[in-house]
Order: C-alpha cells, then sequence, then structure tokens
C-alpha cells in the first residue's frame, strides 16, 4: 500500500470514533506522511495531556528539579514558587506505553510536555489512539544558512585595527570587533564575565586544544546529537569548528592575539547540530540542550544557529511563521527567558527583503534577542537578515561585528582565521549580556535587554534592519533601569518579608526591599542567638530582592531560626521553621 493510499485509511479510520484522532495531528505532519513511505520512520513530537499525579509532590523539593544556581536565577523573575508544572518530569508510564509500539523515544521536554521519537505512519495511527497523547506534531530540521571563514593572511592581519590607548589588556588583532561595542572600556573597570554562566550552542567545538580556550572555565559539556559528553567530532555525526569560531569569539582568551568580552565566566557547550546530513538541525535537540542548561543554572546562551527551512519532503517554516508563537523552538526559547535565562540568538544570514521579514527561529521570539551584523565601519552586512515579526514586533534587537570576524582556526591550536555571518555577531553581543549581569546579578533578562537595546546606536528610532543599532558595553553595564522605567516603582520603605514557604525543607526564599542603594548584611541564627549562616554581605541597589536559602549547605537540623537583615542603619529580625 502507498503512503497516500495509508494515509487516506488512517483518516477513514479516524472518523470512526467518537472525538476524531486527527485532532491530534499536525497539518506539518499529516502533509510530511503523505510524501514518504509507509515504513519510513518520521522525526515527530509526541505532546502528552499532563504530568500525571505523582508528580505533583516535587512541587515541594524544588531542588530535585533543577540546581540551587538554577533556582536563585529564577528567583529574579518569579515572585512565590520558583518551579512551576512545566518542571516537572515527563510521565514514565506514558513513556513505557509508547515505548511498547516499538517507537525509538530521542529526547524528552518536561517544558514542552512531551518527546521527539521517531516512528512510523502505522506507529502514528496507533499513537493517535492513546488517551494520554495531546498532540503528535513533525519535528523540524533545518538548514543552516551559508557562511563564510578564511585563514588570514599577513596583509589580512596588517589591515585589522591594533590596539590604541591605555587598554588594560592587549587584544590583538580582535581589537576591531571588541572596541566597535566599547568592551576594553569595561573590562578596564574589572567586568570580564565573571560568575556569570554561559551556555553556547552550536555544532560542536573539535578545538578545545587551542590557546585561546586555556584557561577557559568549562563546566559541562554535552553531545545532543549523538547522547555522549564528546562535544568535538572523534568519529562522531557533525563537524565542530563552527563552535571553535562562536566559542572563542565569546570567551577566549589569548593576549595580543583573541580575546573575547566574557573570557571570565564561566562555560557550558551543547553540542545540537549533526552537519553531516541535508537536514542538519533538529529543533528537538535544542530545546533538550536548554533544559539541561536551566537545571544546571545557566544565565546567558548564545545559539549562532538559525532556524527555518525544512528539506523536502517536509514543509517549510516561512517568513509568515516568524510570529513569535508557532515555531517550537521559538516556544521553548521564550519558556527559557520567563525562568530567568538571557537568550540571545543570530538574526540569521538571509539579507534584505523589501517585502516582509528574512528572520529564522528563535530570533522571532518575542523575549530573544535577536542580534545582526555589521562590518567593521558600522554599516550593515548585506546578509544579516531584517524583521519585522508578523505581529509588527521590531528586529532584529541589536547588532554587532559579523563580517571578518576574528576567531579561532580548528585546523590547529595556534592559527587563526576570519569569519564572516550572524554566527559571530551573536556570541559578541551574548558576552556583552554577561558583562551587564557580572555589574547587576539581579537584572531580569527584560532589564539586560533593555539595558543593551537602549544605549545602542539606533535607540532614538529602531528599524527593521539594524533594531536598536551597534551595541555599546560601556553605556549599557552603566544603564540604570531603577532611574528610568523602573523610578516609580521603587519601594518607599524598609522591608524584610516573611519567608516562603514555612515550615521548609530544606529550602526558603528570603525576599526584601530597600528604598536607598545601601550596604546589606543577611545572617541566620540558632534559638540561641549563634550565627549559623552568613548569607549577605553586600551593596545593593534600592528596590525588591531574594535569596533562596538551604539549610543543608550549613548542615542544619530541624528547629526554630531567626534571619536578620540590616540595610544602613535599619534592622529587622523574623523567625522561621526547618522541619524535616
Amino acid at each position: 500500500m502507498d503512503s497516500k493510499k495509508f494515509f487516506f485509511l488512517l483518516l477513514f479510520s479516524a472518523s470512526i470514533f467518537a472525538q476524531s484522532q486527527m485532532d491530534k495531528i499536525s497539518a506539518k505532519l499529516a502533509y510530511s506522511l503523505e510524501n514518504v513511505s509507509a515504513n519510513d520512520k518520521v522525526l515527530v513530537w509526541i505532546f502528552f495531556t499532563d504530568k500525571g499525579k505523582s508528580s505533583q509532590a516535587l512541587f515541594k523539593k524544588p531542588e530535585l528539579l533543577v540546581s540551587k544556581k538554577s533556582l536563585e536565577r529564577r528567583a529574579k523573575v518569579l515572585n512565590g514558587n520558583l518551579v512551576d508544572e512545566t518542571d516537572l518530569p515527563v510521565n514514565d508510564n506514558y513513556i513505557t506505553e509508547i515505548k511498547k509500539l516499538g517507537i525509538k523515544v530521542k529526547h524528552k521536554t518536561k517544558w514542552l510536555n512531551g518527546i521527539s521519537a521517531y516512528a512510523d505512519a502505522k506507529q502514528i495511527e496507533k499513537l493517535l489512539l492513546l488517551p494520554f497523547v495531546k498532540k503528535v506534531d513533525l519535528v523540524a530540521k533545518f538548514k543552516r544558512s551559508k557562511e563564510e571563514s578564511k585563514p588570514l593572511t599577513q596583509n589580512d592581519f596588517n589591515k585589522l585595527n591594533k590596539p590604541q590607548g591605555p587598554n588594560t589588556l592587549n587584544y590583538g588583532a580582535s581589537f576591531t570587533q571588541l572596541n566597535q561595542i566599547n568592551v576594553p572600556a569595561v573590562h578596564d573597570l574589572g567586568y570580564t564575565g565573571e560568575n556569570v554562566t554561559i551556555c553556547v550552542l552550536d555544532a560542536g567545538f573539535n578545538r578545545l586544544s587551542h590557546e585561546v580556550f586555556s584557561s577557559m572555565k568549562i563546566i559541562a559539556a554535552w553531545d545532543f546529537v549523538n547522547n555522549d559528553g564528546n562535544v568535538g567530532d572523534e568519529g562522531d555525526m557533525g563537524s565542530g569548528s563552527h563552535g571553535t569560531g562562536t566559542l572563542s569569539v565569546i570567551g577566549g582568551f589569548k593576549e595580543g592575539q583573541l580575546i573575547g568580552p566574557a573570557f571570565n565566566a564561566n562555560y557550558i557547550l551543547a553540542k545540537t547540530e549533526n552537519t553531516d546530513s541535508e537536514t542538519p538541525v533538529e529543533e528537538d535537540n535544542w530545546i533538550a540542550a536548554v533544559e539541561w542548561a536551566d537545571s544546571i543554572g545557566v544565565d546567558v546562551t548564545s545559539t549562532s544557529l538559525a532556524y527555518l527551512t525544512f528539506d523536502p519532503p517536509f514543509s517549510s517554516y516561512t517568513w509568515q511563521d516568524m510570529d513569535g508563537n508557532t515555531a517550537k523552538i521559538t516556544i521553548g526559547a521564550d519558556l527559557a527567558v520567563k525562568k530567568g535565562i538571557v537568550v540571545v540568538n543570530s538574526a540569521s544570514n538571509d539579507g534584505f527583503n523589501p517585502d516582509h521579514n528574512t528572520l529564522n527561529a528563535p530570533a522571532d521570539g518575542d523575549s530573544v534577542i535577536a542580534v545582526g551584523a555589521v562590518n567593521s565601519s558600522g554599516k550593515r552586512a548585506s546578509f544579516s537578515s531584517v524583521g519585522n515579526t508578523v505581529d509588527g514586533r521590531t528586529k532584529p534587537d541589536v547588532m554587532a561585528m559579523g563580517l571578518g570576524v576574528y576567531t579561532a582556526s580548528p585546523s590547529s591550536n595556534t592559527l587563526y582565521q576570519t569569519s564572516s555571518g550572524t554566527s559571530f555577531s551573536c556570541p559578541l553581543a551574548a558576552g556583552v549580556a554577561a558583562l551587564i549581569l557580572s555589574k547587576h546579578p539581579n537584572y531580569t533578562p527584560m532589564q539586560v535587554r533593555d539595558a543593551m537595546r537602549n544605549t545602542a546606536s539606533n535607540a532614538s528610532s529602531p528599524d527593521r534592519e539594524m533594531g536598536w543599532g551597534i551595541l555599546n558595553a560601556l553605556d549599557a553595564i552603566n544603564y540604570n533601569i531603577t532611574s528610568t522605567e523602573q523610578q516609580e516603582t521603587l519601594p518607599s520603605t524598609f522591608e524584610l518579608m516573611q519567608n516562603y514557604p514555612n515550615p521548609f525543607n530544606p529550602s526558603t526564599i528570603i525576599s526584601w526591599q530597600i528604598p536607598n542603594e545601601s550596604f546589606v548584611s543577611l545572617k541566620i541564627y540558632n534559638v540561641l542567638g549563634k550565627e549559623v549562616a552568613n548569607l549577605i554581605n553586600e551593596v545593593q541597589p534600592a528596590g525588591e530582592h531574594k535569596i533562596i536559602f538551604n539549610a543543608n549547605d550549613f548542615l542544619l537540623s530541624s528547629g526554630v531560626y531567626f534571619y536578620q537583615l540590616r540595610a544602613g542603619s535599619s534592622v529587622k529580625t523574623k523567625k522561621m521553621i526547618l522541619n524535616k
């Protein structure tokens, strides 16, 4: 039986049920089933109706769902509960039932409540009959826009600007790309990405032995294409040359050669692209990687991959789908921002179209910082994608150098090259986001975005070609949120709130507000008045603040404790109960 006849039989059989099972299948998947043989495996999303009742108990122990660092980051943007239904694990019983159908599971996604899996038409027909299956859709497979890298000749090297003036560091040939966005001035102030965790998502990283990475702090790495810890090549599917370049741009450090804006940050590396195939990028890899990075405690993601066109016979996303709500990868990116992650993505390399946008997902996300490319003179690169989104939002957000960017070469531990594409403007912008968080760790993703946009070169008249314009890192780190759009919401009094939850085990949230910038001290005492934990000792800006206190970090036993906050000359104390 050919695939079309089989598919129409599927349609007919579904019609005998009281509730049509065809409501569960997407138009894209239906189209693809018509154009492949009945036995061909298709990579699909399988979304579930719920998480199951047994998982609800995990709400009481959020530290079992994500790391303490992730919870602390979320506390900046979430009031009350720091975890929700999207953080609960996918129901294993549902996955077991699906495996019984002979379906091979690829990735789980707790945020979207489903799995990606390989299934043929007959298996999909059976899936539609399962009561816990809400929807079956096609996993997007995309082509990345062509980009260019080339070895440096001595003449090329001589044309690149060299450091000028009394900068603390010697940037070598990378001075041009950093000086354009005023990064050296920020480094001179001592902000270099410290205490910020960045996840770089790319096609792998095949030259981590390069001298530019010798001091990089890599805290985690995973290959979501081959499902192992090797993010290089070494016989795996895909080439990591592209990732070597983008990683060097954001966080490399070799004085006199190449320095990234956030060279002192902690790094998480995620391999999400299989460059061996005709359809190299699959959106489920990216979503799985971001969920993993969130659980570790990532602050900023940098993705130099943008996704739009499916390979035949699959139907494609089009410019009409760039509305911030259609592509699964865009939905995942916006969810990441809601959980406190700054998501930075290249706008793509599809150039200018006078009639519509040329964006690729997830750059269309309303919370995603989409980065376009300019040359060393500040003119928009002809390949840089333009907005606006279909729902009328201005894109791109910001611009950085993406033509002739100085990067590490994947061919040698000591060679360098120039690379072009929004892939290389993106890590420059993500590095600026990290610099902002180095100075303002309490800034939310939207505040980081506003600091970047509102201090850029075109902030007074943003448009669809340049967005808010070329970044200015120095002005961005000095951008005072509280002096602008949040002025009216500043607290007028000093307050210490009751911890939540209370009683707690082992974590609780302590919140406070201060009307003026003050030196703040927060300490925990037992019933005998002995100090058992010193949580805060720093100058904090006026506004609302919070911290997650985990009693296990201080080896505390059950009992009554007191937390005391000092801000300037003001002091307040409240009682809390640890109930293990």
